[in-house]
């Protein structure tokens, strides 16, 4: 009997350690049976991502995101390559539809040197649930929500007294705006439904790995837009008043109940990352920025949305300090561009990288040293592009996870 009970044991051992090595297929599917999550991302340029990876590094020495570095690092020091997440992406190409697709890493931003919040996003739900993932991300820069991602819940777009007043100062042929507006109305919205039944109807072309017994779940939407509508002052000539943009908020509603629609998900989760350049600061001011913010957030107060719809305010992670420099950089641009055309005119056969270097230096003569380090470290664009900053777009994408985990504990499964 002894003898007995310890072949038995040992079969176990030895049928456990097949299971993990992948040896009895049985015991390996039942692993790897877990459906394909998959999360929708759309927006316009923030959402596309213009923070280069060579800002990176700014993030070591501060506490609060030092750790998100850490992941976003492997073991050799390189861009981590999640293992378990893969991305379709339209948008970021040069064009509306050209595709860029495979395992999440740096690079699935605007151009092969930039990230967007995909990328810390991708990061943590893959820690977070350790299941296969899909990343669907349809973002296209300069496009607002009251034209180009109208949804059809929303109907036409309508006049406001003020614009057409506007117009009719300028001596716009109305006939043709009418016409045109027509034409581009919800445009991108049908642009983005259409790449994602496209992606859905053939996962094995993006993710290779799948096996369609596995199944997937659309599991989740991400929504990081807004500023082509706060700069829409003839469509929102409210702007600076109070309630100036719940508009906004009225054609989000529809946006969210459309996409559950038209795509047969009733309550699928959905996070809006609520617009934060210029950090909260801008809450205390006079202004559209302020009021754009409180529209962008008002649907998840709603009780249709209540536990399903979550806002998640960005501006916390902005960085003052930097946008500072970029602001004293920026004002000194003009100067510089005079001072390099004066010094092209002196040596005429200036090459073009002599050029960008007098300029550099010119830039670097009006910063103290600490200060033209972080700034050159720190920052890779302007501000409406949240500084080009990993140490802010980074940590908002992580945000964006952890939201959406958060909305998954109580609605996992869908009706």
């Amino acid at each position: 009997m002894k003898q007995t009970m310890n072949n038995i044991g040992q079969s176990v051992k030895w049928i456990m350690i097949a299971g993990v090595l992948g040896l009895m297929p049985g015991i390996a599917s039942q692993a790897a049976a877990k459906p394909l999550e998959v999360y929708i991302l759309a927006g316009q340029s923030n959402m596309q991502g213009h923070v280069n990876v060579s800002t990176f590094d700014s993030m070591a020495g501060d506490p609060k995101t030092a750790p998100i570095l850490k992941e976003m690092r492997g073991a050799d020091g390189k861009p981590r390559v999640c293992q378990q997440v893969w991305i379709s992406s339209i948008g970021c190409a040069g064009d509306d539809t050209t595709e860029q697709k495979g395992k999440v890493t740096t690079g699935c931003g605007a151009s092969p040197a930039e990230i967007g919040p995909e990328f810390t996003f991708g990061i943590f739900m893959e820690k977070a649930l350790n299941e296969p993932i899909l990343l669907i991300k349809t973002s296209w820069g300069g496009k607002d929500l009251h034209t180009a991602f109208r949804s059809p819940g929303a109907g036409p777009y309508v006049w406001s007294d003020f614009e057409l007043a506007r117009r009719k100062e300028r001596g716009d042929d109305m006939a043709k705006e009418r016409a045109d507006k027509i034409k581009a109305t919800g445009v991108y919205y049908r642009l983005m439904l259409d790449h994602v039944r496209k992606v859905l109807a053939d996962l094995k072309r993006v993710v290779p790995e799948y096996d369609p017994k596995q199944g997937y779940e659309l599991a989740g939407f991400v929504w990081f837009q807004g500023f082509n509508d706060l700069v829409s002052d003839w469509t929102y000539d409210k702007g600076n008043q109070p309630g100036g943009y719940d508009l906004y908020s009225e054609l989000l509603c529809h946006f969210i109940r459309d996409v559950r629609k038209d795509l047969s998900v009733p309550k699928m989760p959905f996070v809006i990352g609520v617009m934060g350049i210029g950090g909260v600061k801008e809450d205390a001011k006079p202004g559209t920025m302020r009021h754009l913010r409180m529209a962008m957030a008002a649907p998840a107060a709603l009780p249709e949305f209540k536990g399903n719809v979550v806002a998640v305010q960005t501006a916390p992670y902005w960085d003052d300090d930097l946008e500072t420099l970029r602001t004293r950089l920026e004002a000194l641009w003009p100067k510089v561009d005079a001072m390099a055309a004066e010094e092209v005119k002196k040596n005429p056969k200036m090459t073009g990288e002599e050029f960008e270097a007098f300029k550099l230096k010119a830039q670097a003569e009006h910063f103290a040293p600490d200060e033209w380090k972080r700034l050159q470290a720190g920052a890779s664009n302007g501000g409406y592009h949240y500084l080009g900053a990993a140490k802010i777009i980074a940590p908002i994408g992580k945000a964006f996870s952890e939201a959406m985990v958060k909305l998954q504990k109580t609605e996992r499964k869908y009706p």
